[in-house]
């Protein structure tokens, strides 16, 4: 079994990757993606370019952590019925894309994403794993309560839920209504609960 690589350098800062990601989220905000800089973004985290280069890319993987991966940290909701989990789990995302550095990030996340496949594969890899991790606890929950099949896929869920907020927030430009996140945590759960 090969040994781990030791890491070089300095070890990472946790104050200063959240002030990064507390500055690129509050500059998207401000300035919009198009006109957001590496540069504004290290002079507003009291950080040198080269620690931003280190963690991140470049600017839309940047971006794409400091606005759309908190619900990432959440956790883990545990609520006694999958529709009532994955309701919880809607909600989490229809407040991450309403929150202001969402609305403003993500026309021009899109625009990078068409224009770069590996872009989109590097988000798919280094982001998405936890949201797919958090699905799976609820799924494996829920197949224990005998309210899914064996053979939940995880990925087209996820889709599914992911896609229908962000259709109706992100393309239509509609705002949630208080029924949004029930609805479609309804919808998903009736089509994979056990038959």
């Amino acid at each position: 079994m090969p040994a781990e690589p030791t890491s070089r350098g300095r070890p990472r800062d946790a104050r200063s990757h959240a002030a990064i990601l507390a500055a690129a989220a509050e500059l998207v905000t401000e300035t919009g993606y198009a006109a957001m800089s590496l540069g504004a973004v290290a002079t507003r985290a009291r950080v040198g370019k080269d620690t931003i280069y280190r963690r991140w890319p470049g600017k839309a993987e940047l971006v794409y952590e400091a606005v759309f991966t908190t619900t990432d940290t959440a956790p883990v909701p545990d609520t006694g019925t999958l529709e009532s989990d994955l309701t919880v789990l809607v909600q989490q995302l229809i407040d991450e894309f309403s929150a202001p550095p969402a609305a403003a990030a993500l026309p021009g996340l899109l625009a990078d994403f068409a224009a770069a496949p590996q872009l989109r594969a590097r988000i798919r890899s280094a982001f998405l794993a936890p949201a797919k991790q958090r699905l799976a606890s609820v799924f494996e929950r829920a197949q224990a309560r005998g309210e899914t099949g064996l053979n939940v896929e995880t990925d087209l869920v996820l889709d599914a839920l992911v896609g229908t907020v962000f259709f109706r927030m992100g393309i239509l430009g509609e705002p949630a209504s208080p029924q949004l996140a029930r609805s479609v945590a309804g919808i998903a759960a009736k089509g994979i609960e056990a038959r």
